[in-house]
C-alpha cells in the first residue's frame, strides 16, 4: 500500500511517498519565505497561501520523482510547525498571516497568562509545565486582538497550522467540523480531557475581558491522530494530483511526529534537532513535570502520553553564528572534529531565542563567556554545540527526576545526520550513548499515520518495525566525558543565576532586552 507523508517545517515542506513494504520510494520538497522585521527580532509570519502553493508543487515532484501512479497513493496526513497560529473569518478564511512558532511578540501576553494562572492555582498551566510560553496559543491570540482592534469583530475562530492545513485539504469550511489536534492543542492550548478541555471562560476573561468567548470559539472535534479529520476533497485533489476521497487522520506538530519516524518507544528520548530542537519523550505513566512544556495523553502515540521539552534555538543559532562570521554552517564546521571537550575556554548559554525548557524565559538573549583576542568564530560555534548539549542534560535530568525513564538517547531531525561533532558532543555531555538513524526520518512519521488511516497497518509498532531505519551509535570517549564533568556545574550554577528571574543575576538580561527596546532602565 502507498501513501504520502507531508511535514511542514519553518522554511519548507517535504512530501514522501511511502510503500508499506519497499519504505521510501521518493520525495521532494518546496519553499516558502519566512517574514522576519529587522526592527522587531520577535517578529516572524508566514502565508497560508505560501504553505499550499509550496504542499502543491511538493506534492507534484514527490510523485514524478517516486514514479507511482499518482491514483494508487491510498491516503496522506500531515505535521506543522506548532505552535503557529492563524486567526480565521467566516468559511475559515485566514484573517491574517500565521504567527509562527518562533514568534515571541507575545512575551507580555504569555506572563500575564502565567501569573492569572499561577493566582487562580491552575491545574492546566501545572500540565505544562507552570509557565506558560509567547511560543504558544492563547498569548498570540490575545497580542492578536490587543493589536487588531479593527479585525476582531470578525474573528470566528484561530487555528493550528497542522488543523487548518488539515481542515483546507478535506474542503471543510464550519467551525463547528473542524479537526482539533489534541497534539497541538493539548502542548500549546492547555488543553486537557480530565480536566474539562480548554481552561474555562472565566479564567480567561481574567487574563483580559478580550479573550472572553474564545473558548467558544476554539470548538470542533478534539481527537488524536488516530481518528480520521476527513477526505481529500475534490478542489485539493484536482491541485495536487491525488485521488479524491482518499482518507486523512487529524494532523500533529512536526516534532511529535519526527519521534515517531525516529522509532520512540517507551524509555527512549528523542532530540529533534532542527531550527531548534523538540526533546520527546512517551510514557504510559508520568508525572508533573516542572518547566516541560507539556505532558499530554495521547500527543505522540495515541495510546501513551506525550512529553515535549526543548530548545528555542539550534540550528538557527549555529545560522546566526556563521552569518556573522560572513559565511554558513558547512564552511565554519570544517576542522571541528579535532576540537576536543572545553578546548575554547568558552562557555556558551544557547538562549538567543530565549529560553524554552525548563525556565521558558523568553526574555533572555545569548550568553558566551571566556573571550580572549585569540578566539575565532569557529571556536563559538563549538561552544554553541556544547552549550545546546549541556541545556539538553539540563531538561533530560528534570524529566528523570519526575519518573520519566531514559534508557536510549535518540539524535533525530536533520542536523545529527550531518553534524558528526554535534553527535560526538552530545553522547560526551550526557555520557551516554547517542543513536543517530542511519536513514531520513523526516515526515517518516506522517507517512505511518497516513498508513495507519489507509489500514495497512494494525499497530503503530508494525508500521515503524517495518519503515524506520536502523541506528548508528556514538558512544561516549571516557576522558571527554570526564572533562564535561567538570564544566557541567560550572555551566548549570550560570544557568538558573543567569536565566531564573528572582536569582541574584535573573534581572541582567532582561534588563539589556528592555533598554535595547526602548523602555525604561
Amino acid at each position: 500500500m502507498i501513501a504520502a507523508g507531508i511535514d511542514f517545517g519553518t522554511l519548507s515542506v517535504r512530501v514522501s511517498i511511502f510503500d508499506s513494504k519497499q519504505g521510501r520510494l521518493g520525495s521532494a520538497t518546496a519553499d516558502y519565505p519566512l517574514f522576519r522585521r529587522n526592527s522587531d527580532p520577535d517578529h516572524a509570519t508566514q502565508s497560508h497561501r505560501d504553505h499550499m502553493d509550496a504542499l502543491a508543487r511538493a506534492m507534484r515532484k514527490a510523485i514524478e520523482t517516486s514514479e507511482v501512479d499518482a491514483a494508487d497513493i491510498a491516503a496522506i496526513a500531515l505535521d506543522t510547525t506548532g505552535s503557529s497560529v492563524i486567526p480565521v473569518g467566516e468559511g475559515l478564511v485566514p484573517l491574517d498571516d500565521y504567527y509562527l512558532w518562533c514568534d515571541h511578540r507575545a512575551r507580555r501576553e504569555a506572563a500575564e497568562i502565567t501569573e492569572a494562572g499561577r493566582a487562580a492555582d491552575l491545574e492546566a498551566l501545572a500540565w505544562c509545565g507552570g509557565v506558560y510560553s509567547s511560543e504558544w496559543g492563547f498569548s498570540k491570540l490575545l497580542h492578536w486582538l490587543r493589536h487588531n482592534p479593527e479585525k476582531r469583530a470578525s474573528l470566528v475562530t484561530a487555528l493550528e497550522h497542522c488543523d487548518m492545513a488539515v481542515a483546507t485539504l478535506c474542503g471543510i469550511h464550519d467551525p463547528r467540523e473542524l479537526p482539533r489536534s489534541i497534539c497541538a492543542m493539548g502542548h500549546k492550548w492547555m488543553w486537557n480531557r480530565d480536566l474539562g478541555g480548554l481552561p474555562s471562560e472565566e479564567f480567561l476573561a481574567k487574563v483580559d475581558p478580550l479573550l472572553a468567548g474564545t473558548r467558544a470559539k476554539l470548538g470542533g472535534r478534539y481527537a488524536t491522530s488516530a481518528t480520521l479529520a476527513g477526505h481529500l476533497c475534490a478542489e485539493w485533489a484536482a491541485k495536487l494530483g491525488l485521488r479524491a476521497g482518499i482518507p486523512i487522520p487529524v494532523g500533529a506538530i512536526d516534532a511529535h511526529w519526527d519521534a515517531l519516524g525516529a522509532g520512540v518507544r517507551e524509555g527512549d528520548v528523542v532530540n529533534v534537532v532542527g531550527t531548534s530542537t523538540c526533546i520527546m519523550a512517551i510514557a504510559r505513566k508520568v508525572d508533573l513535570i516542572p518547566g516541560v512544556c507539556g505532558v499530554v495523553q495521547g500527543s505522540i502515540h495515541p495510546d501513551y502520553y506525550g512529553i515535549e521539552a526543548g530548545l528555542s534555538a539550534t540550528g538557527d543559532l549555529f545560522d546566526a553564528i556563521a552569518r556573522r562570521a560572513g559565511t554558513h554552517v558547512a564552511m565554519l564546521s570544517r576542522g571541528l572534529e579535532r576540537y576536543r571537550a572545553g578546548q575554547t575556554g568558552l562557555l556558551r548559554l544557547a538562549w538567543d531565542n530565549g529560553d524554552r525548557t525548563v525556565l521558558v524565559n523568553p526574555e533572555l538573549g545569548g550568553v558566551t563567556l571566556g573571550w580572549n583576542l585569540a578566539h575565532i568564530p569557529q571556536d563559538e560555534l563549538f561552544a554553541a554545540i556544547e552549550g545546546t548539549a549541556f541545556h539538553t542534560r539540563i531538561i533530560l535530568e528534570r524529566m528523570a527526576e519526575h519518573g520519566v525513564a531514559i534508557h536510549r538517547i535518540i539524535n533525530a531531525g536533520g542536523i545529527p545526520r550531518k553534524n558528526e561533532t554535534l553527535n560526538r558532543v552530545y553522547a560526551n555531555v550526557l555520557n551516554k550513548p547517542v543513536l543517530v538513524p542511519e536513514g531520513d526520518v523526516t515526515s517518516l512519521g506522517s507517512a505511518i499515520m497516513a498508513l495507519m488511516a489507509a489500514g495497512a497497518f494494525k499497530t503503530i509498532e508494525d508500521a515503524q518495525q517495518a519503515l524506520c531505519p536502523p541506528y548508528r551509535t556514538i558512544a561516549p570517549d571516557p576522558q571527554e566525558a570526564a572533562v564535561y564533568a567538570t564544566l557541567y556545574p560550572v555551566f548549570q550554577k550560570l544557568y538558573f543565576a543567569l536565566g531564573q528571574p528572582g536569582a541574584d543575576l535573573g534581572d541582567v538580561l532582561p534588563a539589556l532586552r528592555q533598554v535595547a527596546q526602548g523602555g525604561p532602565t
